[in-house]
């Protein structure tokens, strides 16, 4: 890290803590002195001790009264938001971007990096599951919801210049940006705190047992692995998360399924040992669950689309299923049971995901701000 560089970090909104957060918050760690800008904040405790005490400059979106808790509609508002703001008078500008944060007005020869989770997720690839959980998939609001999705769309190409470099989070990221963007970037993987999931000595793991994480949203298919494990009654299954599918997923009536909720960080990782193998049916861009559970040694059973097919070693760290159906997940448990060397995978899995550490992150960022400033 150069000494006195004048850095800016630009995020969309500060609220929850997700995947996109912890990067910020890594690069909160490795530009200490940096400021940090974004449309909307009001972080929770946990993304609040990420970022820091550090300067946080808002858009005028901040003084709209239900921002903070209604903030995806003001997604018309967001480009005219992030072009607000005022990062001219930095050395370095980095974006951390799903939405519109990429979009960020730079002077001209002024370095911006965006690290890019993904090109705007609604307004290309899942612009259908958008509308279709908005409610706006028929009707006049559908009609004026697909109108406003082609305007993000428009605007989301058009901008995709403005950055000097780009980081995608994977491999199947970087595929999508050279899509819908036309443009080149270097993968560098996101952040796992490897440091705080770890294997441990003294559990352990329960041959029927097996847990699957995540938010309860259609995407993440939650109600299908419940499904799956329905039709395995011999084996138990822990599903830790809240969210709008927890509702169908509860209605399957599985007797060997438990539902626990939120259960914090360190809940996490005690399942994560015990259990034989993490389930994972989404198409995820990276997925960053999936290799926490691997850091505790954990094998993974995943669908083998998406970030996961490049974290999860089909047969050596887990076993990777083609089709995202009840038959699909428990054929992936057969085959997992009837392997023996899974049962001793968890050196091996602990190996595979330190690659994605946060100081391998931290030190694949600075080499490409590295080539930036010559």
């Amino acid at each position: 890290m150069a000494a006195g560089l004048r850095v800016a970090i630009v995020h969309e909104w500060l609220l929850t803590h997700g995947g996109s957060e912890e990067i910020t918050g890594q690069l909160c760690r490795l530009y200490p002195q940096a400021d940090l800008f974004t449309l909307i904040a009001d972080p929770v405790p946990s993304l609040r001790e990420l970022i820091g005490d550090r300067r946080v400059i808002t858009s005028f979106l901040q003084r709209i009264p239900t921002a903070k808790r209604s903030h995806r509609r003001l997604l018309p508002l967001m480009p005219r938001a992030i072009e607000s703001l005022d990062v001219s008078g930095y050395d370095l500008v980095i974006s951390v971007s799903h939405a519109v944060a990429k979009g960020v007005r730079t002077a001209p020869g002024q370095p911006h990096l965006s690290i890019v989770c993904s090109p705007m997720r609604y307004a290309w690839d899942l612009q259908e599951q958008y509308l279709v959980e908005s409610g706006l998939s028929s009707g006049l609001k559908g009609f004026l919801a697909r109108r406003l999705l082609a305007r993000m769309r428009a605007w989301d190409a058009r901008t995709a210049s403005r950055p000097t470099e780009i980081i995608a989070i994977s491999q199947f990221i970087a595929e999508r940006i050279r899509r819908v963007w036309g443009r080149d970037s270097t993968v560098v993987y996101p952040p796992v705190d490897t440091g705080f999931f770890t294997p441990s000595a003294t559990v352990v793991r329960e041959a029927d047992l097996y847990v699957t994480a995540s938010r309860m949203v259609p995407y993440k298919r939650m109600p299908l692995i419940v499904e799956a494990f329905a039709a395995m009654p011999t084996r138990r299954l822990v599903v830790i998360g809240e969210g709008p599918d927890l509702a169908r997923a509860q209605a399957v009536g599985a007797p060997n399924v438990t539902f626990l909720g939120r259960v914090g960080r360190e809940g996490m990782r005690d399942w994560f040992r015990r259990a034989a193998a993490f389930v994972f049916a989404a198409e995820e861009d990276f997925g960053i669950v999936p290799v926490e559970a691997m850091a505790c040694g954990t094998p993974v059973i995943g669908y083998g689309r998406g970030g996961v097919r490049e974290t999860v070693p089909d047969g050596d760290c887990g076993v990777l299923f083609e089709s995202q159906t009840v038959e699909g997940i428990r054929d992936a448990v057969m085959r997992f049971e009837a392997d023996a060397s899974m049962r001793g995978a968890d050196a091996a899995c602990r190996a595979q995901a330190e690659r994605f550490s946060e100081a391998e992150f931290l030190a694949g960022v600075e080499r490409v701000v590295a080539g930036m400033r010559g």
